[in-house]
């Protein structure tokens, strides 16, 4: 609830929500959660039980979060939750997408048959063509029903771009029709003392109906200086 209540502060004005019986995007995130808004702080305060099996479905209504086109042909963004339901630290790791979410995200894209879209999520949606170090570094890094969840996608994969990032593997590719953007991270398993990256990524609409992922702006990050401080007192004429 403290993470729900953190995602509502940063765009709970912006993102909506699927109404699960209609199927239509309806009211926005903060609109969504207000009526459990006196519910969400007493529980926040307290910890209690009873107040959390209150509120046990509320998390997973909210997803996924959609940022709708503003055009019949512009671009719209989905947010997903990716993570299983799990109760300790290396199922904590696992990834699944609901099938109740997927049902959503598909209608709700299927209401705009012009629009492009970007869809957020943490976890790899596949296991990529690319040799590993150990077998561990593929345990719990790809979705369960990954699988399952690229075929959802293949309908509206011409005009659709999946993000991710989960073990921040930089790579760039596609399944079938799928694009799929692995984020690099600059800070996960970086040393204080080498530079780091990220990308910025610009998508264009192809003449032939297709989303078009142009070649990314890679951003450097200098490492920070790692020598003996300066013993050299400030020079304390300038201001």
């Amino acid at each position: 609830m403290r993470t729900l209540s953190a995602i509502a502060a940063v765009q709970g004005n912006r993102v909506h929500v699927v109404d699960q019986k209609a199927g239509e995007l309806a009211h926005s995130l903060a609109e969504s959660l207000a009526p459990h808004r006196a519910k969400i702080e007493a529980f926040a305060r307290t910890g209690s039980l009873r107040q959390a099996a209150a509120l046990g479905s509320l998390w997973n209504s909210q997803f996924p979060m959609i940022l709708p086109p503003d055009a019949d042909d512009g671009l719209g963004v989905a947010l997903l939750n990716s993570n299983a339901e799990t109760h300790f630290s290396f199922t904590n790791a696992l990834g699944l997408i609901p099938a109740e979410q997927a049902r959503r995200l598909t209608t709700t894209m299927a209401r705009f048959p012009r629009a492009f879209w970007i869809v957020g999520l943490h976890h790899h949606l596949i296991e990529y063509p690319m040799p590993v170090s150990a077998f561990s570094e593929r345990i719990g890094t790809a979705l369960i029903n990954g699988s399952w969840f690229v075929r959802k996608l293949q309908p509206f994969a011409q005009r659709c771009i999946a993000m991710h990032g989960h073990r921040h593997i930089d790579w760039i590719g596609a399944c079938g029709d799928l694009k799929i953007v692995s984020a690099p991270s600059p800070v996960m398993g970086a040393r204080d003392d080498e530079p780091t990256y990220f990308h910025i990524h610009t998508l264009a609409a192809g003449i032939d109906g297709r989303l078009q992922l142009l070649s990314p702006e890679r951003i450097e990050i200098a490492g920070a200086e790692t020598g003996p401080p300066s013993s050299r007192h400030p020079d304390r004429s300038r201001a």
